[in-house]
């Protein structure tokens, strides 16, 4: 008897490891692909929009495959399904790496979809043969290992893709496809050997029908939602993409549920949705797929949280492997114990928490201990929700015979969860990563502190007191700062390419600075052209104006100086003027000397002649107051008579005399008018002369001041294209103070990339709280009760 159960303890670990290779092989594959899809669309020549196609193909074909695989399973035996299953994944997976050789996109399609079929049947079957065929104080365990690997393979299966890649090589992303082989022809042999074949004795049809029309169901539906963009839900649920298979989805519903009533033995038991413990079953693994889906981002979250390299957060989630491993192992035993009920509130709980700490902490003050301290509680969650709980749920609902479809019902339910899920989640990640742009550039300096061009203050002083007008010479004031624009807006003329933005959006929280600094060095060296040509042209342009002004001041001094000549000339020819009238003054006062001498000579004689007949008057006089008949009077009365008509010629002598002097006079005053006249020309030309020298003197200096001005403008010519020739460095000059100008914001810069990604992944973790919440209040809707 010992014998025996130490026989059947082997048979059972060996049970065990088989059919756990065989999961973890199907749950590692789920990611594995992620991190080379891009290398291998690439090396297939096709674009982003094709190669995603690789895992939607995956998807959507695994998820047709289980529900038909499980029936299958129920009816040919779990065994000769899982080996068939384990052959498909294999042979597909060696058929992925063969269609490199044949460099074949479609080909690997091809493959992936039978590798998909095949994974399909692999943890359906493995949950029905340990939850029907294992002891009942063994079952909770071997159902939650099948938790536990399937989870911790689906957690590291993207750094398994890197780790491979790192070890072939990117250009031999084949070998990710190859590791499975070995894996899978140890399976093959040690399950041939091994696995007990458990079917169902029943001799019931095959559901053909319904298999069929389930597959197409369930094809359209799952594609349909991954195309759903739920951010923009009503212009992609109106297009082509989407309503067309959701379309086909609802009009089937009705003929599945015909064909189902109608079949000996149905591909889906619809009994599962009429059952309200079964029910609640099934929308709870749904809940739990969404639940463990925010494990896809949890690498990418610590490593904006932590500040470590994109591919570095697969060494935080370690954590979370390690934890949920523990997790899912000790769901089963307490399973065991008290029921799968109360290990899923745990888990669900667990989920709560750990979303609150990533909301409240880890996105808001990252460090280890926030970080490992919400890992570990993801761990926990996912360990106690998935496998073990819900799986024993779903066995406790079906017969022995229909454990297989049972479970694969459950798996595709689960799916839904995990198609919507990261749907969603994307979305969240996505519109973040659309406000990045914007708030990095919130932060960018927004302008350049440009070193000082050679000449560039002397040139603005000059122009400005010249006050000449430049045409579209840039205000070189202006110049010291220049503002930057790098949005790709209406108001800007830089757009930014795709590879840039591409960079900008792959980039990390360590990378982000170097992404940013690629743009700066794009936008330099994409706008710095264009902008040196516009301030080339328009120094030109004020240099052809210095020319015109140059051109229009020689025409101005040509003037000047002939004026100049013109007023000398004028100021000679009154010079002669003034000579030539100061002697006519000269002569006339000459003249008006000698009349004025003849006037005097008249007077004189007209004087001696009055003083005679002055003296006759008193003789006459004298004789006059003589006595009559005085003998003297009377001696000398003939002597008196002679003199009185003396005296009466003497005066008639006198009026002649002025009668000569009159003409004299006349003359004398007529060349006195005449000497004024002329002096008053010869003071007006004086002053006129005084004036024209003042004008030519003005002239001299104008001359002057427009010599000065010529030589100042040609030395701001030269000088001018001494200041073109150093546009080049100084914009050089410029790109090196804005790049030290971001070095100084890093930190501002770091922050906010992180603060703006945050955003997504406090967003996705409150779906993933609200979506545990939900499980939580559907779980007290379960009635059934588990005995100890």
């Amino acid at each position: 008897m010992t014998k025996v159960n130490k026989e059947k303890k082997a048979n059972y670990g060996l049970i065990m490891v088989v059919y756990l290779l065989g999961i973890f092989m199907g749950a590692l594959d789920t990611g594995i692909v992620t991190p080379a899809r891009t290398v291998i669309q690439e090396s297939l020549g096709v674009s982003d929009t094709a190669g995603i196609w690789m895992i939607t193909i995956y998807t959507l074909a695994y998820a047709a495959a289980i529900p038909v695989m499980g029936k299958l399973a129920d009816r040919l035996g779990r065994r000769s399904v899982y080996l068939v299953a384990i052959l498909l994944f294999g042979g597909g997976s060696f058929l992925c790496g063969v269609s490199h050789i044949f460099n074949s996109f479609p080909a690997l399609l091809g493959a992936r979809c039978i590798q998909a079929i095949g994974g399909g049947g692999i943890v359906p079957i493995a949950n029905a043969e340990f939850g029907t065929t294992f002891p009942e104080e063994k079952r909770g365990m071997a159902l939650g290992m099948v938790g536990g690997v399937y989870g911790i393979a689906n957690i590291f299966g993207a750094s398994a893709g890197s780790l491979v890649m790192d070890i072939f090589g990117t250009e031999r992303w084949e070998f990710i496809f190859y590791v499975n082989v070995p894996i899978a022809v140890f399976i093959l042999i040690a399950g041939f050997f091994c696995l007990p074949n458990t079917k169902d004795k029943a001799s019931s049809k095959i559901d053909g029908l319904g298999t069929m029309l389930l597959v197409l169901m369930v094809l359209s539906l799952l594609y349909g939602i991954k195309n759903i963009d739920f951010f923009d839900f009503i212009a992609t649920v109106t297009s082509t993409k989407v309503w067309p298979f959701l379309l086909v989805f609802v009009a089937l519903l009705p003929v599945f549920i015909w064909a189902e009533g109608r079949a000996e033995d149905p591909v889906l038991n619809l009994k599962l949705f009429t059952n309200r413990n079964s029910l609640v079953t099934l929308l709870v693994s749904a809940i739990s797929g969404i639940v463990m889906m925010g494990v896809i981002f949890v690498p990418q979250m610590c490593e904006n949280a932590m500040e470590v390299p994109t591919g570095s957060g697969g060494y935080f989630v370690i954590a979370l492997g390690v934890t949920a491993g523990i997790g899912a192992m000790s769901s089963g035993k307490l399973t065991d114990k008290y029921g799968p009920k109360l290990v899923l509130m745990i888990g669900f709980i667990a989920s709560i928490i750990s979303a609150l700490i990533i909301i409240f902490f880890v996105t808001r003050n990252p460090n280890i201990v926030n970080v490992f301290g919400g890992l570990l509680m993801i761990g926990f969650a996912i360990g106690f929700t998935m496998g073990a709980p819900l799986n024993y749920m779903m066995l406790g609902e079906v017969a022995e015979h229909d454990a297989n479809s049972g479970l694969a019902t459950l798996a595709l339910v689960r799916s839904l969860g995990t198609v919507i899920a990261p749907a969603i989640m994307v979305g969240f990640i996505s519109h973040a990563g659309m406000n990045m742009q914007d708030n990095l550039m919130g932060i960018m300096p927004d302008e350049i502190n440009v070193p000082e061009l050679p000449y560039a203050e002397e040139l603005m002083d000059m122009m400005d007191e010249q006050d000449m007008d430049m045409g579209d010479m840039p205000d070189l004031d202006d110049m010291k700062k220049i503002k930057i624009d790098m949005t790709d807006t209406g108001d800007s003329d830089f757009e930014i390419p795709d590879e840039i933005l591409d960079e900008m959006m792959s980039a990390d929280v360590t990378t982000i600075m170097t992404s940013v600094k690629h743009m700066t060095d794009y936008f330099f060296d994409e706008m710095a052209p264009e902008m040196t040509e516009e301030i080339y042209d328009g120094i030109d342009q004020g240099i052809a104006a210095m020319n015109d002004a140059v051109s229009e001041m020689n025409k101005g001094l040509k003037g000047i100086n002939k004026g100049r000549r013109g007023i000398t000339q004028g100021i000679d020819g009154i010079a002669s003027a003034i000579n030539g009238q100061k002697k006519g003054v000269n002569g006339m006062k000459q003249g008006r000397a000698g009349i004025q001498q003849g006037i005097d000579g008249i007077q004189k004689g007209i004087d001696g002649i009055q003083s005679g007949l002055d003296q006759m008057q008193k003789v006459v006089d004298q004789f006059n107051a003589l006595e009559d008949g005085d003998p003297q009077k009377e001696a000398m009365r003939l002597q008196i008579e002679q003199m009185q008509g003396a005296m009466m010629g003497m005066k008639a002598q006198i009026a002649e005399m002025k009668e000569q002097m009159k003409p004299m006079i006349e003359q004398r005053d007529e060349m006195t008018k005449k000497i004024n006249n002329l002096q008053g020309t010869i003071n007006k030309l004086t002053r006129q002369r005084k004036k024209m020298i003042g004008q030519r003197a003005e002239m001299d200096k104008a001359i002057r001041e427009m010599k000065s001005a010529i030589a100042d403008i040609k030395d701001a010519q030269w000088k001018m294209g001494e200041l073109k020739k150093g546009i080049p460095a100084a914009f050089e000059g410029a790109k090196a103070n804005y790049m030290k100008a971001l070095d100084a914001k890093e930190g501002e810069i770091k922050q906010c990339y992180q603060d703006t990604l945050n955003v997504g992944f406090r967003q996705m973790f409150e779906l993933t709280a609200c979506a545990s919440v939900v499980g939580i209040l559907l779980l007290l809707m379960y009635r059934k009760k588990y005995k100890e």
